[in-house]
């Protein structure tokens, strides 16, 4: 169990437009991304993304240039710059079955024309990304305006008769993502829903052509829905808007997503809730407990989300929410499912015995 402190989680969901969208574009495995603006836009941008790789055991380089933009090109234009840079992409072996062109805060105000730079024909899609942040973008944008360019590499297709799901915006610089995503999966089974793709993490070009043939889009969070929404008018695919989050909040999850794709969902909620009985029974020690909530950092706030998920598994296991309790932090962001909330009950049970530090 991958026990890592929430607040090191937290700090990875912030930053600049640039950065959020190649969380997303450089899971397209065999794709390169270039960084149209100056070269330290890509060196920070790739620090980041690298050791968040090596943190999680993933030790493949991401494919990342730079058009390394100096003072004559911020003057007399980036262009010629960026021809340059998508020849170099082009040439590189093994060659790549798109490019991503993102932009940056320098690129937008000097004007060049990414877009008509990217649409000449080069034989395989070369897209460009807005991306830069200095009308008002974060991070969140980026990985919005990442998604929907990643769809545009995808056709319609025909819905498979064995019914699965597409996983959209997973949080790639998250410690848990993989566990989110098996967890999500296990939910899924109960169902008979496999998954159909991982929009995007760890995917390639091709596997695009599969984005429409999911019977839904399981979206990771509800700031997501204008991507749920662009997908819904492209493929017709429906969408849930977040993935499960607390007690009752995963039944429900079961309950909607059977809904939306023609699947009677009782016996899997009866089969979740007995699961999170006997999770919850592991933890009964703690029952009578004092414990006092606060926020992982005051900069974040307070996660409502989280807030709500906490209560319930207080109140469920019996624990004393009191002003001179044990200091137990909002997770941030909200643990995923049922094996998330047994990650944070583990954690609670830690503190609650002394043998963790604060989180």
């Amino acid at each position: 169990m991958k026990l890592k402190p929430s607040l090191s989680s937290s700090s990875r969901f912030e930053g600049c437009t640039l950065t959020g969208a190649l969380s997303v574009l450089t899971e397209v495995q065999d794709a390169v991304c270039i960084i149209h603006g100056p070269a330290g836009c890509a060196h920070h941008n790739f620090s980041l993304i690298h050791a968040t790789l090596l943190s999680n055991d993933r030790f493949k380089i991401p494919r990342l240039l730079s058009t390394r933009l100096t003072e004559n090109d911020i003057i007399f234009g980036g262009e010629e710059a960026l021809e340059a840079t998508i020849s170099r992409a082009l040439s590189l072996s093994p060659a790549p079955a798109s490019i991503f062109v993102l932009s940056t805060c320098i690129v937008e105000t000097i004007g060049d024309d990414t877009e008509a730079v990217c649409a000449k024909n080069r034989g395989i899609p070369v897209i460009a990304v807005p991306t830069a942040g200095f009308l008002g973008g974060v991070f969140d944008t980026g990985i919005r305006n990442a998604l929907h360019s990643v769809a545009s590499l995808a056709r319609p297709g025909v819905v498979d008769p064995t019914p699965s799901a597409n996983l959209i915006g997973e949080k790639n610089l998250e410690y848990g993502v993989d566990e989110n995503a098996a967890e999500i999966a296990r939910l899924l089974g109960r169902l008979g829903i496999g998954i159909n793709l991982r929009f995007v993490r760890g995917i390639g070009t091709r596997d695009l052509e599969r984005l429409g043939s999911a019977a839904a889009n399981i979206l990771r969070e509800p700031a997501l829905r204008p991507v749920g929404e662009d997908l819904r008018r492209r493929f017709g695919t429906p969408y849930v808007d977040s993935f499960p989050v607390g007690l009752s909040g995963t039944l429900r999850f079961l309950d909607e997503t059977g809904r939306i794709c023609g699947i009677d969902a009782s016996d899997a909620i009866e089969e979740e809730r007995a699961y999170q009985a006997a999770m919850l029974e592991e933890f009964c020690d703690m029952a009578g407990s004092r414990i006092r909530f606060q926020t992982v950092h005051p900069m974040l706030g307070t996660d409502p989300e989280a807030e709500i998920v906490c209560t319930e598994c207080a109140r469920t296991l019996d624990l004393m929410i009191a002003p001179d309790g044990i200091s137990v932090s909002f997770p941030h962001p909200a643990p995923v499912g049922t094996a998330g909330l047994r990650r944070m009950l583990h954690q609670w049970r830690l503190l609650i015995r002394g043998r963790a530090p604060e989180i």
